[in-house]
């Protein structure tokens, strides 16, 4: 399992370990010091010997590029921004399969339905959910009942046992 911090975090601790293990400390001391397991400092003891402390440090994992450039990003925010209706939607609330819908339409790129989300949330888009209330719904008999009717009932509710 992977430790937890940031790659910046992790080389920090990588190279203090380096720096110790320079210094003549044993693995099993070095271990102890930085709180890392017996097998991952023997493995920066050896980085160590081959390449200095340079051989600690953060490798970039850059993954696979995106198929939308920077500015077809903004483009697809501003899209997204005037809402599904003027994007031809009888609805007004945006799904990942209509935003991978319209990402295909606009830029002639297809993505699966199940990674739109990881786009969206890269432009700082989030997941909402619409609340489910009922169209006959009356904020004024709501806030009588609650006013009148609760109290009735919570004060005549049976003590739990």
């Amino acid at each position: 399992m992977r430790t937890h911090g940031s790659a910046a975090e992790l080389e920090v601790r990588r190279r203090i370990a380096g720096e110790l293990l320079l210094q003549g400390k044993s693995v099993a001391e070095v271990t102890r010091l930085v709180q890392a397991s017996w097998s991952a400092v023997k493995r920066w003891k050896v980085a160590v010997e081959r390449g200095g402390l340079e051989a600690l440090a953060a490798k970039p994992h850059p993954g696979k590029p995106s198929l939308l450039s920077p500015r077809q990003k903004q483009q697809l925010v501003k899209i997204l921004a005037k809402g599904p209706l003027k994007a031809g939607y009888t609805t007004d609330l945006w799904t990942c399969p209509r935003v991978a819908e319209v990402i295909e339409r606009t830029f002639g790129v297809h993505y699966h339905v199940d990674h739109v989300w990881r786009i969206l949330d890269a432009l700082g888009w989030s997941c909402q959910k619409p609340e489910q209330r009922a169209r006959e719904r009356s904020e004024t008999a709501i806030a009588d009942w609650r006013a009148r009717v609760w109290p009735r009932i919570k004060k005549n509710a049976a003590p739990k046992r």
